[in-house]
């Protein structure tokens, strides 16, 4: 969502689109953007950054979505050990939930690619192109890549992240809204999360419709629809809801420290949520 319209009217959106979270964060701190659909750990990088004042997360958007997915041949995380493995982003979501999971299977890894497994963040254009290729052993990707990498790709899921958490559920979008915005424009953020809620709602009612307008809304974004048998299969492992999950965004936190890429400093995590609008609207 760009900057807010001069005007008292109607709410006006403008929207923009950006190829990872680091750019829409960058984007906010410097105020020519007011709110993002963004992953949790950019979020809380957001806040970090700016010593929990600049930005706050106003609603959840998707739960799951990511898995870990492999070649035909590995069959445990043993199998890892020498392997070399993609994420999308040093420090992103997947990529600190590849390296805690390594790490829990006694494999460890560093931000130079080295350690008992390579971890080799990139595109996952690149991701999918070097996996046919043969010359990646997996990759820890969101939707609808992973299902690429499974069509398309040859592979086979070895982690899906959902088993990693209680009742299945964790955060993988959330709203992120400026601080600023929401103090100067409470209406208008009331008017973006009305909007919110809506398509939540249209989502959660009408999944299969729903599949053809995302799909639109990507041929129209990217010049090409993805393909039927990726939407269906990247479909029914995202759970669309307005909950942020916290306190899986604050595991996501603790492991991106323990790993070293990311010092909370004291902050208090709990602030990055704000429910004050959410809470107006579902009582």
């Amino acid at each position: 969502m760009g900057p807010s319209p001069a005007s008292s009217g109607a709410t006006k959106l403008e929207t923009f689109t950006f190829n990872a979270g680091p750019a829409a964060i960058e984007a906010l701190l410097w105020a020519s953007l007011d709110a993002s659909y963004i992953g949790p750990n950019p979020a809380i990088n957001a806040f970090v950054r700016s010593r929990g004042e600049a930005v706050r997360i106003v609603a959840g958007a998707t739960s799951g979505g990511a898995f870990l997915v492999v070649r035909p041949d590995i069959t445990s995380p043993a199998d890892l050990r020498g392997q070399q493995l993609a994420s999308p982003q040093l420090g992103g979501t997947q990529d600190v939930a590849l390296r805690t999971w390594l790490a829990s299977q006694g494999l460890a890894t560093d931000t130079a690619g080295g350690g008992d497994v390579s971890v080799v963040p990139q595109e996952n254009a690149q991701t999918l192109e070097r996996f046919r290729d043969g010359k990646l052993a997996g990759a820890w990707v969101p939707e609808p890549w992973a299902s690429r990498l499974v069509l398309e790709g040859g592979g086979k899921v070895l982690v899906d992240e959902r088993d990693l958490w209680p009742s299945k559920q964790y955060t993988t979008t959330v709203l992120l809204v400026r601080s600023e915005f929401l103090q100067q424009h409470p209406e208008r953020a009331l008017a973006l999360l009305r909007g919110h809620l809506a398509a939540t709602k249209w989502l959660q009612d009408n999944p299969g419709p729903a599949r053809t307008q995302v799909n639109a809304a990507i041929e129209q974004l990217t010049g090409k629809p993805i393909g039927q048998a990726v939407i269906d299969r990247a479909f029914p492992s995202l759970g669309f809801t307005t909950d942020p999950h916290m306190a899986s965004l604050a595991k996501c936190a603790a492991d991106a420290e323990a790993l070293g890429l990311l010092k909370l400093e004291g902050l208090d995590l709990s602030r990055l949520y704000d429910p004050t609008l959410l809470h107006k609207l579902q009582p």
